[in-house]
């Protein structure tokens, strides 16, 4: 095939396949691990995936499995994966003074879901040095906590580390230095780790249009896009309503133990980590099942469009929210708002949950014939597909076959699985002809 010929949906699922499996190849090598013994291809593999994936699910403690020079191969994994390749391709072009043609234009908008191909160079710029700043900052106020745990060296790494990973919704963590796959449990209490931690995420996860558009309008809510203010509400929304319900749901469990100011902060975390983030200051298998099945929902809900995180996107679950209020109202017309929505909007985010949630049934279906419990297999495959990272504790335990399945559900989360359908699917619209209008009846 000729790469001219190749659209942006299949450079972009084959560009990320490619540095997936560049990954894998470099943490097999037996300087990425501490004990210099390479680690199976399988498990590098699947580590490879979770981190350009930006999820973190993990088969080994990052810490004490890796050496720096792996731990360095996995933060640069999540940070071209948290950006997109593509982005990070347009930075060095800029670096060096090359001209960005239309092509590139056009394939950058497409893979970071841009409505437009103008102004999308100026908008990956802004997000470069956004992301510098931000991530900096974060890094700053998390070795403000790390320096004096662990020595000015380490304290320091540790907070770039935690600060890209946080961004990047990755959930990476190097806290096995004090007890492995422990995450954020042992910092439950810190104000500033935690708050740090959970703003970097939702920073992150709201993505790079909506930055656009918040400079763009000077934060004005009325002069914002329709996209910017669908994300906001709903972000807000969803975050407030999760607080809410983890502080209830686990008002006799582990949370309900807490002082009030523990309990809120805790309650507040384990609603935004869930948005595709992957780090929990308490501990994930003891929880209700009630708080599991919320859990679930958040990670199939995700972050936003255009930004570091996964899920089905917040905006589409706004758009389909919108599309059965209109059912019910016997309503022609899609609206949001003030505006209406176009057809194609509403196709896309039906397909999109539609191949999630049939994905994900099928990944289900693969764990619990391998032995795995029902829910602890939801969960798993939700927390893939979701690139989330959140686990019951049953990541170490996966068969061959199984770890397979969480590292194509975790692909297909991060990619999208409407492009990964779209990448490897042949058109047949040849635009000539249309087929008569059928009738089902349906509900």
């Amino acid at each position: 095939m000729n790469e001219k010929r190749w659209s942006a949906t299949q450079i972009f699922a084959f560009g990320f396949a490619l540095l997936i499996l560049t990954g894998g190849l470099l943490l097999c090598l037996p300087v990425a691990s501490r004990d210099g013994v390479g680690i199976p291809f399988l498990n590098a593999l699947f580590t490879s995936t979770s981190a350009t994936c930006v999820t973190g699910l993990i088969r080994y403690d990052t810490w004490t499995q890796f050496s720096y020079f792996g731990q360095a191969v996995i933060l640069l994994l999540i940070q071209v994966g948290g950006l997109g390749f593509m982005a990070v391709a347009i930075l060095f072009s800029l670096a060096i003074g090359r001209r960005i043609g239309l092509r590139e234009r056009s394939l950058l908008a497409e893979a970071i879901s841009f409505m437009q191909v103008g102004g999308v160079v100026r908008l990956i710029r802004r997000a470069l040095i956004g992301t510098a700043i931000i991530e900096g900052t974060g890094a700053i106020l998390l070795a403000i906590r790390f320096v004096p745990m662990f020595g000015l060296g380490r304290g320091i790494w540790f907070g770039v580390f935690h600060s890209v990973s946080a961004f990047c919704n990755a959930g990476f963590d190097l806290m096995g230095i004090r007890t492995p796959f422990s995450s954020l449990t042992s910092l439950y209490n810190d104000p500033l780790v935690i708050l740090t931690i959970a703003g970097l995420i939702i920073v992150g996860g709201i993505g790079f249009m909506v930055w656009n558009d918040l400079v763009e309008t000077r934060c004005c809510f009325k002069k914002m896009q329709l996209h910017t203010r669908a994300v906001l509400l709903s972000t807000l929304t969803i975050l407030l309503a999760g607080t809410v319900a983890f502080a209830f749901l686990e008002s006799r469990g582990e949370i309900g133990s807490m002082h009030l100011g523990n309990r809120i902060l805790s309650s507040f975390f384990q609603s935004v980590t869930p948005r595709t983030a992957g780090f929990n200051s308490v501990d994930i298998a003891p929880l209700s099942d009630s708080s599991k099945l919320v859990t679930m929902l958040l990670m199939m809900i995700g972050a936003a469009p255009g930004g570091t995180g996964g899920g089905i996107k917040v905006t589409t679950l706004v758009v389909m929210l919108a599309a059965v209020l209109a059912q019910l109202k016997a309503r022609s017309d899609v609206s949001l708002g003030r505006s209406r929505l176009d057809g194609d909007t509403l196709r896309r985010a039906f397909c999109t949950v539609a191949i999630y949630l049939t994905t994900t049934v099928i990944g289900i279906l693969i764990l619990s014939a391998q032995g795995q419990p029902l829910t602890d297999s939801a969960f798993e495959c939700l927390s893939a597909i979701g690139t989330v990272g959140l686990t019951t504790g049953i990541t170490q335990g996966l068969s061959p076959l199984s770890s397979i399945v969480i590292i194509l559900l975790m692909y297909t989360g991060r990619v999208g699985g409407l492009t990964v359908f779209m990448a490897v699917a042949h058109s047949d619209n040849n635009g000539k002809l249309t087929n008569p209008i059928g009738r089902i009846i349906v509900g």
